[in-house]
């Protein structure tokens, strides 16, 4: 019996836009690509390849399967130029950078988080007469998304000088597969549960951060850690609990957002302990990143492709303008806040980023709150408040500790941080 006979039209758009079998159909997709690669890795390496092959490929295959460097001893050389520390004679020239920095990070993920909601829950080409439709495969979004990161990143590394790279490239795989089911779920997510839901929950990433920090990389941490990662579960939990009266349908966290949501902060926390762990190469973030978009747009491509996918999604674009419009103002958004991220990071180091960074995610409850009509209980507000003094806290914490690292003795260590 024909597919067509068997199933509905009603009944395969049904399973078409859940997101468990997108999910699965995505995987499947991806396994395409990483099971042969696995093979081919598997088979150079017990070939001895690099003592025995020869030939023009053997650059190539040496580069993506064994490397060029030993590690390094420590795990920051090489990641970053040492950071100058402002003078007063250039006290206004950092206030000034302090600014552009800021200016930027909140312009480009502000912009992202309104035009994400956008582009998720709401329609496109509504009439009076035709109530539109909605975009609804996520992960075309993040083949946008990591095709420009890629771009800008290989130029960047093509302009600039760049440490020497030596990190064997398909152990990029590991962190770019973790990336793009993080992205994935992150967007599926806001189908499920409100904006202001989402940015609270990424906030309570911390806890499983430090789980998959320890691991991973056997991570140890302080007392205050376990304290604010505590409070900042509270906090996530009343803003959760909390319900209105009045509220929005569109509001209300399922158990599909949820089960999301985790799946997000799984992934990401396995991806930002996976390339921290890849740091002990010596390598620049710009190189991180370069390195992480090659396989993400090859996994994402190469899935779409299988689905017949892509045109689709082209054909939407066609269809819709203003979607078009959309899709690449978020994807350069995304590109451009990851070299702020580097730039700001660089200049005043992670404490200042960070601060900054909470308080965009502040921002991006109350722009969307303002734009989408989203409402936040007392409760609720409550919770968000313990979040981020919780959050704050954790800066405050951090430096206090590094300010008192520089002051041990020469043969006396800290505890390492995340």
């Amino acid at each position: 019996m024909a597919a067509g006979e068997a199933f509905p039209p009603a009944l395969q758009d049904a399973w078409g836009d859940f997101w468990l079998f997108r999910f699965f159909v995505n995987a499947a997709g991806y396994a395409s690509i990483v099971v042969p690669g696995f093979l081919l890795i598997q088979y150079f390496k017990r070939r001895n390849y690099l003592e025995t092959g020869r030939g023009i490929c053997f650059p190539v295959i040496k580069s993506c399967v064994f490397g060029s460097e030993v590690k390094s001893v420590h795990p920051d050389d090489g990641s970053l130029p040492p950071r100058a520390e402002p003078t007063e004679s250039s006290t206004a020239r950092q206030v000034l950078k302090l600014l552009f920095c800021a200016a930027g990070l909140q312009a480009s993920y502000l912009t992202w988080g309104v035009l994400q909601e956008r582009v998720m829950t709401r329609t496109y080409g509504a009439t009076e007469t035709d109530p539109g439709e909605k975009f609804k495969d996520s992960q075309f979004l993040v083949f946008m998304n990591r095709i420009l990161a890629f771009t800008v990143a290989g130029l960047y590394c093509a302009l600039t000088k760049q440490p020497r790279h030596g990190a064997p490239m398909y152990k990029y795989s590991f962190a770019s597969l973790s990336n793009i089911l993080s992205s994935w779920c992150q967007y599926e997510a806001l189908k499920y549960i409100s904006f202001p839901t989402q940015v609270l929950a990424k906030a309570s990433k911390v806890i499983p951060v430090m789980m998959m920090g320890k691991l991973v990389s056997r991570k140890s941490y302080e007392y205050w850690e376990y304290l604010t990662a505590a409070l900042i579960s509270v906090g996530v939990s009343m803003f959760l609990l909390s319900s209105a009266p009045n509220r929005h349908a569109s509001t209300v966290t399922t158990f599909s957002g949820v089960v999301l949501l985790a799946g997000y902060i799984i992934f990401d926390s396995f991806t930002s302990n996976w390339q921290d762990a890849l740091f002990t190469y010596k390598m620049s973030p710009v190189q991180m990143m370069f390195g992480v978009n090659v396989f993400s747009c090859l996994f994402t491509v190469g899935s779409l492709l299988e689905q017949g996918a892509l045109l689709e999604s082209l054909r939407f674009m066609a269809r819709h303008s203003e979607f078009t419009a959309h899709a690449v103002l978020l994807s350069v958004c995304s590109a451009c806040g990851q070299l702020f991220i580097f730039y700001t990071i660089n200049q005043f180091g992670a404490a200042v980023f960070t601060i900054i960074m909470t308080l965009r995610q502040a921002f991006a409850i109350l722009l969307s709150c303002l734009i989408y009509g989203h409402t936040v209980t007392v409760v609720g507000g409550l919770g968000v408040a313990v979040v981020f003094v919780a959050l704050f806290l954790r800066v405050y914490a951090r430096s206090r500790m590094k300010k008192r690292s520089k002051k041990l003795p020469p043969g006396e260590t800290p505890v390492q941080k995340v």
